[in-house]
């Protein structure tokens, strides 16, 4: 075995839940009599090992804890129990920017993030033509970053965390920022960082890239390690996780769908968004939904290529005489990327009265890339001719797509390839 980089020994990470701020702040001045909080248990003995050289990839679903240990392998956050020990520089792209004063110009948040760094004003001044380069937002580095689009401050902010030459490397999910011009470049880097023998810790939706550019990979699930093997093996174990299911819930799923039967907990199996934009004229009213996997099961999370449904339930609360449903997605940058509704498939609805209820289905496959996605929903409608909106609910959830193979852009093609040789 080789030196090692990363120690994680019996790790768990505790938090407390409190119903309201009062409780909270009665149990930190100690006027709790008795405990007033539920625990969490976000990673629960978690132990592992990185060897100096190599690039292991963590994968799980939303909430599994692959954030919080990162978070806790670089000091942002404190363990509740157990050990970490680190050998080596630590360069970590979590939150990208997180420490960027607004007010401050380019140049002096790359002084101001060096720094923090531990670097000296020189010794940033070194770095800094390679950090310009890389970001490549030509004279707004001499403007206040409050002026920035989105994408401009996250060049920046990824620029400066990679070009400090670091001995690890720590990614969650940030080779995902900018175009796909400079997506190619950050990839660059990093394989870059794999052929100078640094050690990368790697957490991805992207299982290709963990496939591609792992030597191992962690899955965790609850806060508890599964597995670890080859990229392939945790991919396989990972997918084999995602579609299993008690019995009882797929005859409880497959039931629902049959009948029609209003349960009260389709968007209950799901993660919501707790800050939903909704609004119209609640003529009708959008009471429940549902994404659907191949299996049945109402989940967040579908496989690329396979077949699922976004369903909805409408309650209609007056007279609606052309009801109109509708569904989008759109990226984590607010990009509408597809959708449609019922008139654009040309599928007509009756009038509804006042009382009816009624379920809408939109099946189809997966064709995005592997990625976050957020889902929208609406019942609209035209009343002489005057378009109205009734219900839309805006970013009402997560949609998590995972793939073993991503090609450019929003959505995959499909494409055949042929390879032949002129003799």
């Amino acid at each position: 075995m080789g030196e090692i980089a990363i120690k994680v020994t019996n790790v768990s990470k505790i938090y407390k839940l409190y119903d309201t701020p009062a409780a909270r702040l009665k149990d930190a001045l100690g006027l709790a009599r008795k405990p007033n909080y539920r625990e969490h248990a976000a990673l629960h003995n978690v132990t592992l090992e990185i060897e100096k050289g190599e690039t292991v990839g963590i994968i799980g679903t939303n909430g599994s804890g692959k954030s919080t240990l990162l978070k806790i392998i670089t000091g942002v956050i404190r363990q509740s129990e157990g050990e970490v020990e680190v050998d080596g520089r630590i360069s970590a792209l979590l939150e990208l920017g997180a420490g960027f004063n607004m007010e401050y110009t380019g140049i002096e948040n790359v002084y101001l993030q060096g720094s923090m760094m531990g670097f000296t004003k020189q010794e940033i001044g070194q770095k800094m033509d390679a950090i310009l380069e890389f970001a490549d937002i030509g004279d707004f580095v001499y403007q206040p970053v409050k002026t920035y689009s989105s994408g401009m401050f996250v060049r920046l902010a990824f620029a400066v965390a990679i070009n400090i030459e670091p001995e690890v490397l720590i990614v969650d999910e940030a080779l995902s920022v900018g175009d796909v011009f400079f997506q190619t470049k950050c990839y660059r880097k990093f394989e870059e960082f794999k052929e100078q023998g640094k050690t990368i810790l790697f957490v991805s939706h992207d299982l290709s890239s963990i496939t591609k550019y792992c030597d191992r990979a962690i899955l965790l699930n609850k806060g508890v390690k599964v597995m670890e093997g080859t990229p392939k093996e945790a991919v396989d174990r990972y997918k084999m996780a995602l579609v299993e299911q008690e019995e009882a819930d797929c005859r409880e799923n497959a039931s629902l769908w049959e009948s029609g039967t209003d349960s009260g907990k389709w968007r209950e199996k799901l993660t919501v968004n707790p800050d939903t934009l909704e609004y119209g004229d609640k003529k009708a009213e959008i009471v429940d939904f549902a994404i659907i996997d191949k299996t049945g099961k109402v989940t967040n999370i579908i496989e690329k290529g396979e077949s699922f449904t976004i369903k909805m339930k409408v309650q209609f609360l007056e007279d609606v005489a052309e009801p109109v449903f509708a569904f989008t997605f759109k990226n984590r940058m607010g990009i509408e990327i597809t959708g449609t509704n019922s008139m654009l498939e040309k599928q007509g609805t009756e009038p509804r009265k006042a009382g009816d209820v009624q379920s809408i289905s939109f099946t189809q496959r997966m064709v995005l890339q592997g990625g976050e996605y957020l889902l929208s929903l609406g019942c609209t409608g035209y009343e002489h001719e005057t378009f109205q909106v009734h219900h839309r609910l805006y970013d009402v959830c997560s949609l998590t797509v995972i793939s073993d193979k991503n090609t450019v852009g929003f959505f995959d093609m499909e494409s055949s390839v042929s390879v032949e040789s002129d003799r």
